[in-house]
């Protein structure tokens, strides 16, 4: 492929080449260059196919390299570059985003249709879908947003065991130290320390699929299937409305759509009545005693509308606030311009509560995972917390 006379020829016209895909783009540094010419002096810099892939496995730094890399080949040995053939034949290839946001939308009308390629939101359409309410959306941006749902992750807070394992600065390891020293017969030897291990704790997701949340209860249940699918984090998920419906197994599947098909028939009572009070009951009679929700971090995803008793709600708040390590509440329409505590159980539930956060979007549950893990706080009382509003004054009783 490269005539000349001899190897200075060959070098000459490799560094060329060089230059033309440094103009073209392509990062053809020095060390770049020296490995294509030990290359090809193993292999035969005459023959066009040996030429091109060598050139393209030490040229070519990334894959938005490869098509400058083609176009400059062509254009300075001259002819079809001898990949061209394998185009016809080699599967289309789609482009992503950083993880949190990679994920494609079909087109229109080719939802089943498997040979059609897959579309990437760009950068801005993914960073406006962050932030976009749920219940605004239309079905093409659910199904974009579903995916983008797929990919969050529910780290749960880090707690400490009462086990241990070697390292450390603080405590001493006597065991390891007394058989050490037995070891060594008699001898004093290194002083060896121990530290705590830690865990992450378990997260129990509770979400309101009743009539008035029913605009974001899907949304919520693909990113409680996100939260509990990987297996990081010991999480539980429940579903309320008028019963109380244990999902975790159903949310288990790996796929979402699966999971969601399964979640849809176990769920009996999707958009009918609310029932807050007899279900967090029901919740920790149940699985609050076996330890399911003892120490662990509650996450209630609710509008807080309640129609039985409210005083009943209330002392099941105060008991899963003694029994939980911390509960957080996420209500969407905290978002909302205007919005205050005034719904009768979200108002009797908030002095129960450690965090109150939104949860409308997706950048919204970004956050409540950064309070699940305690990397910031969303205090309930606070601006950030419920909106300015004082949830005792909200209820029209005098804080204790």
């Amino acid at each position: 492929m490269i005539a000349g006379t001899g190897p200075a020829d060959a070098i000459d016209t490799i560094v060329g080449f060089a230059r033309t895909l440094r103009a073209a783009g392509v990062p053809a540094t020095p060390g770049r260059v020296q490995s294509l010419i030990d290359a090809l002096a193993v292999l035969d810099p005459t023959h066009r196919a040996h030429l091109y892939w060598a050139g393209r496995a030490s040229l070519c730094g990334s894959h938005d390299d490869v098509e400058r890399y083609d176009r400059a080949f062509e254009a300075y040995f001259g002819g079809e570059a001898p990949h061209e053939r394998l185009r016809a034949i080699a599967p289309p290839r789609t482009s992503s985003l950083r993880p949190s946001l990679a994920d494609a939308l079909p087109p229109d009308g080719a939802e089943d249709d498997a040979s059609v390629p897959v579309a990437v939101p760009d950068a801005s359409a993914a960073e406006q879908l962050r932030h976009r309410d749920f219940a605004a959306m239309g079905d093409a941006e659910r199904a974009m947003v579903d995916l983008l749902l797929d990919r969050l992750r529910l780290p749960g807070e880090l707690r400490r065991t009462r086990r241990h394992r070697p390292g450390g600065t603080r405590d001493l390891d006597r065991r390891r130290i007394l058989r050490s020293v037995l070891r060594q017969g008699g001898e004093p030897g290194r002083l060896h320390r121990r530290e705590r291990r830690h865990r992450p704790r378990r997260v129990v997701l509770v979400v309101d699929v009743s009539g008035s949340m029913s605009a974001y209860a899907t949304a919520l249940l693909r990113f409680a299937h996100a939260a509990s699918a990987r297996g990081v984090t010991p999480t539980e998920v429940f579903t309320l409305g008028t019963r109380l419906t244990r999902v975790t197994t159903e949310l288990a599947h790996r796929d979402p759509d699966t999971a969601m098909a399964a979640v849809s028939r176990a769920v009996p009572d999707w958009s009918g009545g609310t029932r807050l009070g007899p279900l967090l009951k029901e919740l920790l009679d149940r699985w609050g005693q076996r330890g399911l929700v003892r120490g662990a971090v509650v996450v209630v995803l609710s509008d807080g509308w309640e129609r039985g008793d409210i005083a009943l709600l209330e002392q099941q708040m105060g008991r899963m606030a003694r029994l939980a390590h911390r509960v957080v509440w996420a209500n969407p329409r905290k978002a909302r311009e205007g919005f205050e505590p005034t719904a009768a159980g979200l108002a009797a539930s908030l002095p129960h509560v450690d965090d109150f956060v939104s949860g409308h979007s997706i950048a919204a549950l970004e956050e409540l995972a950064d309070v699940v893990l305690g990397l910031r706080r969303a205090p309930v009382g606070t601006n950030r917390g419920s909106g300015g509003v004082d949830p005792y004054r909200a209820r029209g009783v005098e804080p204790p």
